[in-house]
């Protein structure tokens, strides 16, 4: 059965189309859909309700949240890859701006202002994505505080075995430093390979 195209309806929304007949051309707008401007026809939201609330750079609560992710997914890379100091570091900032922005309290009350929510509270169901990345930060900082406290333990418990590795001037003395490790995995694991 050949397509056959449906008359145009009164309801279509095509933004390329001409206005209807009889009515005077305007000026192009943005739609407001979304950003709690209309109601994404291009007409104002008479109701006063707003679309969910978008991520917003500007608010430090919103931007401490992704901060803490980025943070402690990058703490918890750098402990994998053995650079436990960096780890630790960005490990500590992580959970530092998840707790700030999960906590995030309100902006001063102004004299004649009631005070409004604000961070994630204020954002309500659209919080949800923000909420995520803050815990999300917390979950992968304590990870990379975990990795980087757990390297400085091992290298705290095998001191001897590290400095004598660093002083070995031949690899025969290097290989002699293995006997000051114990017989188990984590022995195997840090013995020096021919």
């Amino acid at each position: 059965m050949p397509d056959r195209r449906q008359p145009d309806s009164p309801t279509d929304d095509n933004p390329f189309a001409a206005p209807p007949e009889g009515r005077p051309d305007q000026p192009w707008q943005p739609r407001g859909g979304g950003d709690g401007g209309g109601d994404g026809n291009g007409r104002p939201d008479s109701e006063g309700r707003g679309g969910p609330a978008r991520w917003d750079p500007t608010d430090p609560i919103q931007r401490r949240a992704r901060y803490a992710l980025l943070a402690g997914m990058w703490g918890f890379f750098f402990g994998i890859f053995g650079i436990p100091s960096v780890g630790l570091l960005l490990g500590a900032l992580a959970l530092y701006w998840g707790i700030s922005a999960l906590r995030g309290k309100p902006a001063p009350k102004e004299p004649g202002q009631e005070t409004a929510p604000s961070g994630l509270a204020a954002l309500g169901e659209a919080a949800r994505p923000q909420r995520t990345a803050a815990v999300s930060g917390l979950v992968t900082a304590t990870l990379a505080i975990l990795l980087a406290m757990s390297s400085y333990a091992v290298q705290l418990a095998y001191k001897d075995f590290y400095v004598c590795r660093d002083d070995a001037l031949t690899n025969a003395a290097e290989l002699q430093c293995n006997r000051l490790l114990p017989d188990n995995f984590l022995g195997q694991v840090l013995k020096v390979r021919q």
